[in-house]
């Protein structure tokens, strides 16, 4: 059979002195444990690029896309989000750091590392000719009891327990460009999920998507604010209306306040300028009629989706009701959460009733733009956040630590326990792993210990991030956690040496280390299961570049 990476047409034998062809000219495949190697080499030099960024002494990255657009940051979900990854291996590697994202909002380093360490040490175990499948198993039974474990050892929180809330959004802050404001940013994150948190089936939901982010460059980081209501970035439609209405009555409206044109085409003569001036009065009837329905429900503020003719502006103006238009469904939707107003289709159907309320709507001019603030609503299930910050990408950065703090508030508010930082969940389960592989005891014991060393990755790599000796760190930490009173050891990266995390108020969601560890187990087993990769041959766009089958062959291989 020749079947392999060199050869431009891949055959299957020979009738005959005849070869079969069954891939296409240009196509390579790599089989065997050399496929296998090519993909946890791609997979490990993504979780490698993430490494330097973890934790609170962890670097930034600057990434460049090919606009030219610069960003800067050390959130791994972004990190991996704006590189151009390539192989399908790495990818994957991208896939699960957005999954961990859209999950639990935070831990994506984590799970990317993790997933890498778990595939160095598969890579050790396949050297020792021990199957994948048997490396799969290992890796499966040591994430049920990984899991087992953490949750025995996780503590209980009191979801009104602000303070801890607190010190978990503020660990989740910690080591971002915008942790000299950290205090605050965390007060302002546990007071937004606290406030659109909603009760479902006796257990408690924050969706974060009811929180709004703005930001405006200008100010200072501690100019970031929460709004009790919504910051809408439109403005008053006519410059005679108010800017500013106290105890606002707000209509919101899904229909507009035009003379909408007939669905079938008509033409009509006009032979009398009697005529013209009747149509016009008309279509101003028309549109005095609506802002008189407006008015007469004692509606003094309206939201409208759609347009506003400007002599609908005009009569809205004269009447002192402020008005804006055009307005997104997604905050037409937040409007009716923060101020308890119902959207309403027809105008002829809007009753007092409909009516939302907030105690002040008022124009205000942000950073050269103005923008409506809609504010003092009673119990607004939606809130807006505007974050301020001298350079622009500082205010990006804001943004991306701002909302990992929103969700790990939320996930505590999901389920309510947590575990210290600081790498000690992850040393403490390493330990009883290494004496539950005794007990399981053939191959798959030696995947379990794997698994367990996989796991001092996360303590090692904090230990290198602050410029301390990784393996002295590592030594006191195993010693110390030797004796069952020290669960909550872990590494202090700014005294350099072991610590009672616990004590030192480093406090992460415990669903978040679940979601990372088996994320990290799922990547690494499917990455294992792969014992074949073919090829197809590059599209005419390549050939159009200049460049050779061969060439190009040559680049799949590499990449």
């Amino acid at each position: 059979m020749s079947l392999g990476s060199g050869a431009k047409t891949a055959t299957l034998g020979q009738i005959g002195g005849v070869p079969v062809l069954i891939l296409k000219e240009g196509t390579s495949r790599t089989a065997g444990k050399e496929a296998l190697r090519a993909n946890i080499m791609a997979a490990r030099a993504v979780a490698e690029i993430l490494k330097t960024s973890l934790g609170p002494k962890g670097m930034d990255k600057m990434l460049v896309d090919s606009l030219g657009d610069i960003t800067i940051t050390n959130d791994g979900a972004t990190i991996l989000k704006e590189m151009d990854v390539q192989h399908p291996a790495a990818k994957m590697m991208v896939e699960i750091s957005k999954a961990q994202d859209d999950e639990v909002g935070d831990g994506t380093t984590t799970a990317v590392v993790l997933a890498g360490e778990l595939l160095k040490q598969a890579e050790a175990l396949l050297d020792k000719n021990i199957h994948p499948a048997v490396i799969n198993n290992g890796f499966k039974k040591a994430a049920t009891k990984a899991e087992e474990i953490l949750r025995r050892i996780s503590l209980p929180v009191d979801i009104n327990d602000d303070e801890t809330l607190k010190k978990v959004a503020m660990t989740s802050i910690s080591g971002k460009v915008v942790s000299v404001a950290a205090e605050h940013l965390a007060n302002l994150a546990v007071k937004a999920v606290k406030q659109i948190m909603e009760e479902r089936d006796g257990k408690y939901i924050a969706d974060i998507d009811q929180i709004q982010i703005i930001k405006r460059k200008g100010g200072s980081i501690l100019d970031t604010a929460l709004v009790y209501g919504v910051v809408l970035d439109k403005e008053v439609v006519h410059p005679g209306m108010p800017k500013r209405v106290e105890k606002a009555k707000i209509a919101l409206l899904d229909c507009p306040l035009e003379v909408e044109k007939t669905e079938i085409d008509a033409e009509i003569r006009i032979t009398d300028p009697e005529q013209m001036k009747a149509f016009l009065e008309e279509e101003e009837r028309i549109l005095r009629k609506m802002v008189d329905k407006i008015r007469s429900v004692g509606a003094n503020v309206v939201f409208c989706q759609k347009g506003i003719d400007d002599v609908a502006q005009h009569f809205l103006a004269k009447y002192g009701i402020l008005a804006a238009r055009r307005i997104k469904k997604s905050d037409m939707e937040k409007l009716v959460r923060a101020t308890g107003g119902k959207i309403v289709t027809n105008i002829e159907d809007l009753t007092e009733n409909d009516l939302g309320y907030a105690e002040l709507v008022e124009q205000r001019k942000i950073a050269e733009e103005k923008m409506i603030f809609v504010e003092g609503c009673k119990n607004p299930k939606s809130v807006s956040i505007l974050i301020r910050g001298g350079l622009e990408r500082f205010v990006d950065e804001a943004e991306r630590s701002l909302k990992d703090a929103l969700h790990v508030v939320a996930d505590v508010i999901k389920e309510p326990r947590i575990l210290a930082g600081g790498g000690a969940p992850e040393l403490e389960v390493s330990k009883e792993l290494k004496e539950y592989a005794v007990s399981v005891g053939g191959r798959e014991q030696l995947a379990i210990e794997a698994f367990a060393n996989a796991l001092e990755v996360i303590p090692r790599t904090l230990a290198e991030n602050a410029g301390l000796d990784p393996i002295e760190i590592l030594t006191e930490l195993r010693a110390l956690h030797a004796d069952p009173k020290n669960v909550w050891y872990g590494v202090d990266v700014y005294e350099g040496k072991p610590k009672d995390m616990l004590k030192e108020n480093v406090l992460e969601p415990l669903i978040v280390k679940l979601n990372a560890i088996k994320t990290a187990v799922e990547e690494a087993s499917f990455i294992l299961r792969i014992d074949d990769i073919v090829a197809a041959a590059k599209t005419e766009a390549g050939k159009e570049k200049g460049k050779t089958s061969s060439e190009e062959k040559s680049e799949s291989e590499f990449e």
